[in-house]
């Protein structure tokens, strides 16, 4: 029975990932989000800039349920807290909610493969209001899919949900003319495997003409680390892609060093989580009361 619990907690870089990366995270000033209450956390961020503010997505995660649901944060000019209320749920588990513009409409692909499908959402009336728009079907089960919009057609990189193996280590591309597909899956799939640097950890951006799409590192352990992916060749026949250095964890980060599993970008700001693990007996008892309940 688990004892040990991954908590994560979000940061907010006041800088574009481009410079980010070229100047490294070490000594970057972060804002810290708040910590949640134990054995709950927040994770998986990205920002959205709408009406002059500055909002955050993420996975809001309890232990006691082992759910995620997806969380809409609003952030003063300081990045302060103003608002936070709850913007999707889902019988089954959500996090990684992947939030971007396409054919005139404000979209969400939130990580979803507990329910065996992959469903894109569309905004209906404000950032809380989300409607399942479209199935986007492919040749897994994918998790933490990321789309990129690159030379006149969407792509789409996600690690397969088969096993622990293909969630960890393999990557898989798909591609479409709309963002709502048909989606096509490359024929060379999977394209990277490699435990160090294939599932995806994060938003996708061209940077110097080179895609770079964040990567999980879980050669060790799940979220262990992250590098920058960066890819040389993407087409319809072909994908070539070095994988750089893992990133290091900014400074400030205290106790949450243990981890590093997502890097997002927009609205001028980079997004990070990092986590420390809980090792204590409370946390193998939370998980007897939830499994006898």
């Amino acid at each position: 029975m688990p004892r040990r619990k991954d908590i994560w907690r979000c940061g907010i870089i006041d800088r574009p990932v481009e410079q980010v990366l070229r100047q490294g995270l070490a000594d970057q000033p972060v804002h810290w989000l708040p910590e949640e209450p134990r054995f709950h956390f927040l994770a998986d961020p990205f920002p959205w800039r709408q009406d002059g503010q500055l909002h955050l997505f993420a996975e809001a995660y309890d232990y006691s349920s082992r759910h995620g649901t997806i969380d809409l944060l609003t952030l003063d000019a300081d990045f302060r807290l103003l608002e936070r209320r709850p913007c999707l749920a889902e019988p089954w588990h959500l996090s990684y909610p992947t939030v971007f513009a396409a054919d005139g409409a404000v979209w969400m692909l939130p990580e979803a493969h507990r329910s065996g499908r992959l469903y894109l959402y569309r905004m209906r009336d404000g950032l809380h209001d989300w409607v399942r728009e479209a199935e986007i079907g492919l040749d897994r089960v994918p998790v933490d899919a990321t789309p990129l919009y690159h030379e006149g057609r969407w792509w789409l990189f996600y690690s397969p949900a088969d096993r622990r193996e293909t969630r960890m280590g393999h990557l898989h591309v798909a591609w479409a003319e709309r963002i709502t597909g048909p989606w096509y899956p490359h024929p060379g799939n999977p394209v990277r495997i490699d435990m160090a640097s294939s599932r995806p950890g994060g938003t996708a951006v061209l940077i110097d003409g080179r895609i770079m799409l964040p990567t999980q590192d879980c050669s060790h352990t799940y979220g262990g680390a992250l590098r920058p992916l960066w890819i040389d060749r993407l087409d319809e026949t072909g994908f070539t892609a070095t994988s750089g250095a893992p990133l290091v964890v900014p400074a400030s980060a205290g106790r949450y060093r243990e981890g590093f599993h997502t890097l997002s970008s927009g609205a001028g700001v980079t997004v990070i989580d990092v986590k420390y693990i809980d090792r204590s007996l409370a946390g193998l008892w939370l998980e007897l009361r939830r499994r006898f309940r």
